[in-house]
């Protein structure tokens, strides 16, 4: 599908938590030149038993607490939109060198990080240093959301490891992801939660000028979950519907203005992207669908294969 090529009259807003990243994009190597070094099958011949695996320990996970589902889709957002798909985002810091986990959106991620170490250890005791750690965010992220009865899709392997709607549609473009794409993919909010600081200015501004992108009785149901000050760490769910199933409630509950985020509510705030979302809302299967296929997309972003990068023997430190 081509993307909508009206955006003008597009409200300012913040884009915050997983929108947030894409503040700090860079320009990344053509998806078509990436996508002819991945196959969904790299892995068939010299460790066949690694997606088994990894599917094990997030089902684990998940079971364990199904919030930890919409933290590990989430996490490949936030790896491939800064700097590439390339597991950067689980370095830690050095004497010399920042981290990507310790910018804000990160900061979140301290269990998920653990589930992809885990993840990381069970394949390294079958075949060391073959499965790069960009793959297992990959993989995790597509087994995280067939574990709560989301899409499933053919994860391409081969990785190594090294604001306003109008802004949201550009940048995503300059990734080789159209606005259709976008919305699909901000559908991963149909899972998990936010922090109150994400979403205060959002709930607390002036009721009179808000009144047509917020509902006035959602807003003051969330000031009564969240502070005019303090409680930045208090959290309520993306998806006011069902927050812990992989469903398109999400579309519709933008629909009644009762996004969470500005980021979110801008994607039916009469602009471009209306009609997508009104889609989403009246079929879920179509969005299930076009999340998987942009989820693949996406997985081709900036990514370094053959003899580029390394194939780490521990997720947090290069080799």
């Amino acid at each position: 599908m081509s993307s909508s090529s009206s955006t003008s009259t597009i409200p300012k807003v913040a884009a915050t938590l997983l929108l947030t990243t894409l503040a700090l994009l860079v320009t990344t190597p053509p998806q078509s030149q990436a996508a002819a070094r991945l196959s969904t099958d790299f892995y068939s011949k010299n460790c066949p038993r690694a997606l088994t695996a990894i599917r094990a320990v997030v089902r684990g996970a998940v079971t364990n607490d199904r919030r930890i589902a919409g933290s590990l889709i989430r996490l490949q957002f936030h790896d491939c939109f800064v700097r590439g798909c390339d597991a950067s985002v689980l370095l830690d810091k050095t004497a010399t060198t920042g981290t990507e986990k310790d910018a804000a959106p990160n900061r979140r991620f301290t269990k998920t990080f653990r589930v992809i170490e885990d993840a990381k250890s069970q394949v390294e005791r079958m075949c060391p240093g073959v499965v790069s750690c960009a793959d297992i965010v990959a993989v995790a992220a597509r087994d995280a959301s067939a574990a709560v009865e989301g899409p499933s899709w053919g994860v391409e392997l081969g990785r190594r490891d090294s604001d306003d709607l109008k802004t949201l549609i550009s940048r995503f473009r300059k990734k080789g992801l159209n606005s259709r794409e976008m919305v699909a993919l901000s559908g991963a909010h149909t899972l998990g939660t936010a922090q109150c600081f994400t979403f205060r200015e959002r709930v607390y501004g002036n009721e009179t000028v808000a009144k047509d992108v917020i509902d006035p009785n959602f807003a003051r149901k969330k000031r009564r979950m969240c502070p005019a000050s303090g409680g930045d760490r208090l959290v309520q769910p993306l998806d006011p519907m069902t927050p812990t199933s992989f469903d398109n409630n999400y579309f519709k509950a933008l629909m009644l203005r009762k996004g969470l985020l500005a980021s979110d509510q801008v994607l039916f705030s009469g602009g471009s992207t209306d009609g997508i979302v009104r889609e989403y809302s009246r079929n879920g299967g179509k969005f299930k669908g076009d999340f998987a296929a942009a989820m693949v997309k996406m997985g081709r972003i900036g990514v370094l294969t053959g003899s580029k990068g390394q194939i780490r023997r521990t997720c947090s430190k290069a080799n």
